[in-house]
């Protein structure tokens, strides 16, 4: 072959692997639905690209309400799931879309609301907390949205003997909202709210509202991760998805969701089982 013809052919041929070198480049993320909590707590923006230095991998974030999470991976439009609603994770397992449910860390929730507490609702049990709600004026904000949150908002009431949203309150307000604007929503109003601690402690926008209600044992808060079955759904990238879970439970991905903290104060706490 003549020399010319030869480096043309060689330039074509390393043009062609970098095209693929790239496109494989391109593929190796995974999609993953999630709470909002664990978005907008600023908890992925530090654990994310602490994975992506351990495997190269991308992690594209849907962040929903823990129901809409799991139901964007009913439709196959996820990889993984990141989620805190125990029993509709198991649920979900169960039903064959998920693969193995794996605990990753917990926090808890809090009520927060005015300082004065006009409803008197404060001190360490919710559900004489939201006893008193029920029965004040004062505007409580409910997620309203299928989310881990109001999911667990939803069993407090209940657990108080308190029919929620059925029976509501004069003051009960539904946004169907992440938990960010909820809170925005409370603290416009001088409202109370149910929020998870760590999007709490990342919240700015505080207005007169602080923690009244904390340290009860029911208002613990367990996230879980578990891999899109593939049977279900054949596109998942069910290696890489296995990647995340993997190094999240791994010492490794421990270690970086306890490092995470605002204020010195840890808003996660690992206890994978792996």
């Amino acid at each position: 072959m003549h020399a010319s013809r030869r480096l043309a052919a060689f330039a074509v041929g390393a043009l062609l692997m970098l095209a693929f070198g790239a496109a494989q480049a391109q593929d190796r993320f995974i999609v993953m639905a999630s709470t909002t909590s664990t978005e907008q707590s600023g908890l992925f923006p530090h654990l994310l690209p602490e994975f992506k230095k351990a495997t190269g991998i991308d992690v594209r974030v849907v962040a929903l309400g823990t129901g809409q999470a799991l139901d964007t991976a009913r439709r196959g439009d996820a990889d993984v799931v990141f989620v805190h609603d125990q029993a509709a994770e198991e649920k979900f397992v169960a039903e064959g879309f998920g693969i193995k449910r794996m605990p990753v860390m917990y926090n808890d929730f809090i009520v927060v609301g005015p300082k004065s507490d006009p409803a008197g609702a404060g001190g360490n049990d919710i559900a004489a907390a939201l006893k008193k709600l029920a029965a004040s004026p004062a505007d409580f904000i409910s997620r309203g949205d299928k989310s881990g949150t109001h999911a667990a908002e939803l069993r407090f009431w209940k657990d108080a003997g308190i029919d929620m949203p059925a029976g509501k309150a004069v003051g009960y307000k539904s946004c169907g909202c992440g938990m960010g604007p909820a809170l925005n929503m409370a603290a416009s109003t001088n409202g109370y709210a149910l929020a998870d601690r760590g999007t709490w402690l990342n919240f700015k926008n505080r207005g007169d509202l602080s923690i009244l209600v904390q340290g009860d044992r029911r208002l613990f808060n367990q996230y879980g991760v578990m891999v899109v079955n593939p049977a279900k759904h054949a596109h998942v990238k069910l290696a890489l998805a296995q990647s995340f879970v993997d190094w999240v439970v791994s010492p490794a991905g421990q270690a970086a969701i306890a490092a995470y903290r605002i204020g010195g104060e840890q808003l996660f706490f690992p206890n994978a089982k792996p």
